[in-house]
């Protein structure tokens, strides 16, 4: 019996090892855009997930074309103080990690690639368009040198992306020892990658255990995706200009409030967005003097020489409101045709208001004198008829009225309508109102 039960130990003893192993999982999270707080914050997060909840390894599968330096700084820091290690996987096939990302790469404990995909020129750009300074470069291509030392990976490369703008293909960068692997897939790198030893903080060695683990994906959050969402540049662009649309139909032709109400919400979300995107003092200002000449248009309307000034300053907005940063600006495809749809809509609005503002009273007193009506009901002098779909109150200061008889209004008092009968000859009668204005008008 005795035996028995040490065979069982040990059969258990052996299973147990096995156990472990399929227990083992990965967090996986997915870049497919430039780096913007929003990734920072949620890259940030999945580090400190991964590390709490005990993951084997932390994977970011990254697709970028670069992206903020203070995003790219955060990451980079979250990554090299990370409680698990941290594998970037350059994929899908045609990827690639540029500029932001080829940095973001570097800094990781592990970097592959996918086949037909390509990491490098790192040059920053200056933030208002300009000539970047000398001081800036060397400051980044230190940054960039000093990741590649720490990772043991190619420094005069990690230089060279920063200094010459240099991008390598996938076989270049294992050659060059850019990167550390090839992987045609997430299953195919974590079987790679099972065993390899990396130096966590603190000087910590751990040895990764990746084979057969199970991936659980990191997901980017309902709130977090809404930021997402909105942090896009033609969005932005978007939301601007039709909200100052709403608010200029809202000033030409004031009603209920529905246009300004919806135009408030768009520039909300427009200013909310630019909290996390690289927005410019010049673009801001442009857009200002688009908003104020389309509001000159309301106030002065002519042949649309201010609607046209205001189309020129949007259109400048849009090329300068955000820096020169990879992957952040608005197209070509949104930019021209809000800017056509602004014009053409503002120069209608400023018709409104000359319409409005020069145009024959269409409703009040003195609207319905001249007009001929048929009574519908009598009773005496007062009676009741059918004026424009509405029930009207009339009175008739000569003789009593009759049903079916035709009436002329002569005065309105409040809501009562004064008439006269017309004359059996016809001579009186007009059948239109006052200045020989339809009833329709």
């Amino acid at each position: 019996m005795a035996g028995c039960f040490l065979v069982a130990a040990a059969v258990l003893a052996g299973a147990a090892p096995a156990g472990a192993q399929q227990a083992r999982s990965v967090l996986v999270a997915e870049v497919a855009d430039p780096i913007t707080p929003v990734t920072a914050d949620y890259l940030s997060e999945g580090v400190a997930r991964a590390g709490a909840q005990g993951f084997e390894a932390f994977v970011i599968e990254l697709d970028t074309p670069g992206g903020l330096d203070s995003s790219m700084r955060r990451i980079a820091q979250s990554i090299i103080s990370s409680e698990v290690p941290v594998v970037v996987y350059v994929s899908p096939r045609g990827a690639r990690a540029a500029s932001a990302g080829a940095i973001i790469t570097m800094s990781a404990h592990v970097a592959a690639m996918a086949p037909g995909t390509a990491i490098g020129a790192s040059t920053p750009v200056e933030l208002e368009g300009g000539d970047v300074s000398d001081k800036v470069i060397n400051d980044a291509a230190a940054y960039a040198e000093s990741l590649a030392r720490l990772r043991d990976r190619n420094v005069e490369f990690a230089r060279e992306m920063v200094t010459e703008g240099r991008s390598v293909p996938v076989t270049e960068a294992l050659e060059i020892g850019a990167v550390d692997f090839i992987a045609d897939s997430l299953s195919g790198l974590l079987e790679q990658i099972d065993g390899v030893e990396v130096t966590l903080a603190e000087e910590q060695n751990v040895t990764l255990a990746t084979a057969g683990a199970s991936v659980e994906r990191h997901d980017l959050g309902f709130l977090r995706g809404i930021q997402k969402f909105l942090a896009d540049p033609n969005l932005v662009f978007l939301f601007f200009s039709l909200g100052t649309l709403a608010i200029v139909y809202e000033l030409a032709s004031p009603g209920i409030g529905v246009g300004g109400v919806l135009g408030a919400i768009l520039l909300v979300l427009a200013l909310f967005a630019t909290a996390v995107l690289p927005v410019t003092a010049a673009g801001l200002a442009l857009l200002g003097v688009a908003v104020a000449l389309f509001a000159a248009e309301l106030y002065a309307p002519g042949i649309g020489i201010a609607a046209a000034g205001g189309t020129v300053a949007l259109v400048l907005a849009g090329v300068f409101l955000f820096r020169n940063t990879p992957g952040v600006g608005v197209g070509v495809g949104v930019l021209v045709p809000v800017a056509v749809l602004m014009f053409a809509a503002v120069v209608l609005a400023g018709r409104l208001v000359v319409k409005a503002r020069f145009g024959k009273v269409a409703i009040g007193q003195g609207h319905y004198e001249g007009m001929q009506i048929t009574v519908k009901r009598a009773d005496g002098k007062h009676g009741q008829a059918m004026v424009d779909g509405a029930w009207w109150k009339i009175v008739s200061a000569d003789r009593d009225l009759v049903e079916g008889e035709p009436v002329r209004v002569v005065g309105q008092k409040d809501l009562e309508l004064q008439v006269e009968p017309i004359d059996e000859t016809g001579t009186e009668e007009n059948t239109g109102p006052k200045d020989s204005e339809s009833a329709g008008d």
